[in-house]
């Protein structure tokens, strides 16, 4: 049987490959998947994946450290000999991409943001940019997640292989069906990491001024908080401003109770897929006009778009939301669940990837 071998930097960096797509991975070829650790991969193992521990930091660029995980992209390849390759995430893009073109094993990259780093102009860019066309040179297929991403590989020649531009990972519309409309209480809800860059300082400030003017509102926040918000988090959950849950296995168990979600992220995004499968659910959503963001709704008729950082227009929009009727919100919400089903739905990503990869492989 053919070996096929995923790298990505974590388990929800793998988020296109779970699910339909590994499934039907798994149906034709042996399944490899290099993740850092096994924490949360129960899924994956489930579906018949082989998991391989390979230490990634994640953030930043050490030297010392990205050659430890070139040198292990290597060592892994010899060992498995698979007869493809699809990287997902910025590292396993780029060093299990010079890894595969020392090897000679042909291979697919899934651009799922550009990071700030290849974002922001200046000598870390023009660094970044050769890494990636170093790493992409010989990938059979880039995919990219948004119109603003492959323009930009377009513009500045990132690589000569074949791009392809999908609907982010997709959403199962099946799983995230459209749920019960909530009649009571108004609630809005946050998921994603605590962070800066996903818009959490001005997701609280939405909170507390619109808390204070709508004393029944409740603002949820799910996500694992990874940086040093944890003591602002408890005293405005104490308060009664925001309910602060931590990370949670499954969201449906809190959009079903939620009517709209506000995810304010400046974050260099692939496509938000938390904002894809709210909208999948029926529920409005208010995100940024921010690629990877702005594709996920039609402003003004299936939620409201607003400029990054702006806490004042962010605020704007939820008390346009609140003037709503809850028959009006609901009914925005479900053209946005039309909107994923006609743009979104995931099988679209599965026969991209499965008509390619069957090609190399040579099914």
């Amino acid at each position: 049987m053919a070996r096929v071998l995923i790298l990505a930097n974590s388990s929800s960096g793998l988020y296109g490959f779970r699910n339909e797509l590994v499934e039907e991975l798994v149906k034709k070829y042996e399944v490899y998947a290099s993740l850092p650790d096994k924490t949360n991969n129960k899924e994956l193992e489930a579906e018949g994946v082989k998991i391989i521990e390979t230490p990634i930091n994640r953030r930043g660029m050490n030297p010392t450290e990205d050659f430890k995980l070139f040198k292990s992209y290597m060592s892994l390849m010899k060992e498995i000999r698979p007869d493809a390759v699809l990287s997902y995430t910025i590292k396993p893009n780029v060093y299990g991409g010079l890894a595969c073109r020392l090897r000679k094993i042909p291979y697919m990259a899934n651009i799922t943001g550009l990071g700030s780093a290849l974002e922001n102009p200046g000598l870390l860019q023009r660094f970044a940019k050769i890494l990636y066309k170093m790493g992409l040179k010989k990938a059979r297929t880039v995919f990219l997640q948004n119109k603003y991403n492959y323009e930009f590989f377009e513009k500045n020649k990132m690589c000569r292989s074949e791009k392809v531009l999908l609907p982010g990972s997709g959403v199962n519309t099946e799983r995230f069906s459209v749920l019960p409309w909530p009649k009571d209480k108004i609630r809005f809800v946050y998921i994603s990491r605590v962070m800066r860059e996903k818009g959490i300082e001005e997701y609280l400030e939405c909170a507390k001024t619109i808390h204070n003017e709508y004393s029944e509102t409740e603002f949820h926040i799910l996500g694992y908080c990874e940086e040093s918000y944890e003591e602002e988090l408890k005293q405005l959950d104490s308060k009664g401003v925001i309910c602060y849950h931590g990370n949670v296995d499954d969201v449906r168990e809190y959009l079903i109770k939620c009517r709209c979600i506000i995810h304010p992220s400046f974050y260099p995004e692939g496509m938000s897929n938390v904002c894809l499968e709210a909208a999948s659910c029926g529920r409005v959503v208010i995100t940024t006009d921010r690629p990877g963001c702005r594709e996920t709704l039609i402003d003004g008729k299936t939620g409201f778009m607003v400029p990054i950082k702006d806490k004042d227009k962010l605020i704007d929009a939820v008390r346009r939301f609140m003037s709503m009727t809850s028959d009006e919100q609901e009914a925005m919400g479900l053209a946005g669940r039309k909107y994923i089903e006609e743009n979104f739905d995931r099988s679209i990503v599965v026969r991209e990837y499965m008509t390619r990869l069957d090609k190399i492989i040579g099914r």
